[in-house]
């Protein structure tokens, strides 16, 4: 923007780096160009100011299409002024004193570009359907638009020249709109809603299989606490009967040993009753052939040994004449005899 000192009678201008100046002064150009700084008198001087650089103007419309659909059309042009002294003698930018109204050349581009974009538009609008216009509404609007404004007279001729053209958008009414939407949305949700239920789905299949799993392990386990029972009762078994025939074995031993031993102390009592049967039958031979007396004697003799101590012996006559007739009869004999019925006695 300029910069303007004023003083009593003159005052001073200082352009700026994008604004091009034309100095007037009774009707002489005195000064042009970017930049510019120099000394003039109001009174009798009028200054226009014209932005070199790129102006952007962005504009919405509406426009009714084939099948009679109103759809709204915003857009953006953006634009240059190439020839400012053309520009400043057909618009107005004047540079005005302050506390008076702004000059009207932009709004006056603005009027201009924003009524040829909408009349461009609402002609090619025109021959297309609702669904034509908002499938390829944009890009053919942008062409449209886009040659049509660099080849306008009145631009050209003015000294403005666009740049490009960019269409943002078409749309329709808003109830129109949205029933539009509604298959799209209708769409989107079934698949939305199929994907939910494939979901659930694969999550049922999953738990299916995993419970399938869990029972097959579980049968699995129980076939082999089956077998292991049945092993375990089979080994119970085979020890009870391992164990009864070692018994039986350790029974049949016991009873053979007791039978041998029996049987042995047995023949031992057998041999000892015939030993001493023999040694009686012995003895009663020896003493069948003895006389009474010698029998007396011997039998006093065993006698002796287990009768109580005797204070007083009485032998009578007879019996000691008996004695010593038997004595002085035989004496070897007697003698004899008694050697062997001793030796057999101590056998």
């Amino acid at each position: 923007m300029a910069n303007i000192k004023r003083y009593p009678w003159i005052s001073h201008f200082l352009g700026s780096p994008t604004g091009y100046v034309v100095h007037l002064q009774k009707g002489t150009v005195r000064h042009q160009g970017v930049g510019q700084a120099f000394w003039f008198r109001p009174a009798n001087s009028v200054l226009s100011e014209v932005p070199v650089d790129d102006q952007e103007l962005p504009t919405l419309f509406h426009a009714i299409t084939r099948d009679h659909q109103d759809v709204s059309v915003q857009a953006n042009v953006t634009y240059r002024f190439v020839d400012p002294v053309a520009v400043s003698n057909r618009l107005d930018f004047g540079l005005q004193p302050p506390g008076s109204a702004p000059a009207s050349g932009r709004e006056q581009v603005a009027t201009i570009i924003g009524q040829l974009c909408q009349s461009q538009a609402i002609d090619q609008i025109a021959t297309t359907t609702l669904a034509e216009a908002l499938e390829r509404g944009v890009s053919q609007l942008r062409s449209v638009l886009t040659e049509s404004l660099r080849a306008d007279t009145r631009l050209l001729s003015t000294g403005i020249e666009v740049l490009g053209v960019q269409v943002l958008a078409v749309r329709p009414e808003s109830d129109v709109e949205r029933a539009l939407q509604t298959p799209v949305r209708e769409q989107l949700q079934a698949e939305a809603d199929r994907a939910v239920y494939e979901r659930r789905a694969l999550a049922v299949e999953r738990e299916r299989t995993i419970s399938e799993n869990e029972m097959s392990s579980r049968i699995e386990l129980a076939v082999r606490r089956e077998n292991l029972v049945s092993q375990e009762g089979t080994n119970a078994r085979r020890e009870a009967e391992e164990r009864a025939a070692a018994d039986l074995i350790e029974a049949q031993g016991s009873a053979q040993r007791k039978g041998i031993g029996a049987a042995a102390e047995a023949n031992q009592i057998r041999l000892v009753g015939e030993a001493s049967a023999a040694r009686e039958a012995a003895a009663m031979e020896v003493y069948r052939g003895m006389e009474q007396a010698t029998l007396l004697a011997l039998a006093l003799r065993d006698a002796a040994g287990s009768l109580p101590s005797i204070g007083n012996l009485t032998i009578t006559p007879d019996l000691l004449s008996g004695a010593l007739a038997g004595l002085f009869r035989e004496p070897g004999a007697a003698t004899r005899a008694a050697s062997a019925t001793a030796a057999r006695i101590e056998k």
